[in-house]
């Protein structure tokens, strides 16, 4: 577990924080599953949408890391990462805002086929790999003008999202999943 991020977050980021530091109450009940599962989000979401699930690829490009990104993945400053953006639609409908944190690090040996995955969910990937490990969730909640999120996405409620850390055979790599208004 990282100690909190630094003083000077900016202020586009999520005010990211520990799960356990929710009250039940806070988090809507329809969320609260999807957001504390610890399964794959892509399976569970073939399931709900009768196997309609598209990844829609936004932006993947080398680039530096947001601040708390870097500090969830102990990067240093000046360090780049692979950041892909996707949408998970579901049956037509945008349903889930992804961004994934690579490591140039990570990205080395046995994971070097992760540079170049497409449309291909990064989920589906991480889940049929032996040496998975994940980090506790994060949650967050935005408005929806908040500038994570690309302005095609807004709808007219508050945005839930949770990150985690997840290790594969020993790598880190930062995944946080924003669930969009239906």
């Amino acid at each position: 577990m990282h100690p909190p991020p630094p003083a000077g977050i900016h202020p586009d980021e999520p005010a990211w924080k520990p799960w356990r530091r929710f009250d039940a109450l806070e988090l809507p009940r329809r969320t609260r599953s999807w957001l504390l599962d610890e399964s794959s989000l892509t399976a569970r979401l073939q399931a709900a949408s009768g196997n309609r699930l598209r990844v829609r690829v936004l932006n993947q490009q080398w680039q530096r890391p947001r601040t708390s990104e870097r500090h969830a993945l102990g990067l240093r400053a000046h360090e780049v990462a692979l950041v892909r953006e996707v949408v998970l639609e579901c049956a037509g409908e945008p349903w889930v805002f992804a961004r994934s944190i690579l490591p140039a690090t990570t990205l080395r040996g046995r994971l070097r086929h992760l540079r170049r995955f497409g449309e291909r969910s990064l989920g589906a990937l991480l889940f049929s790999t032996r040496g998975l490990h994940r980090a506790p969730f994060e949650l967050a909640r935005i408005d929806v003008a908040h500038r994570v999120l690309p302005a095609a996405l807004a709808g007219a409620a508050p945005v839930w999202g949770r990150r985690s850390v997840f290790h594969v055979h020993g790598a880190p790599l930062l995944v946080a999943e924003f669930f969009l208004p239906a």
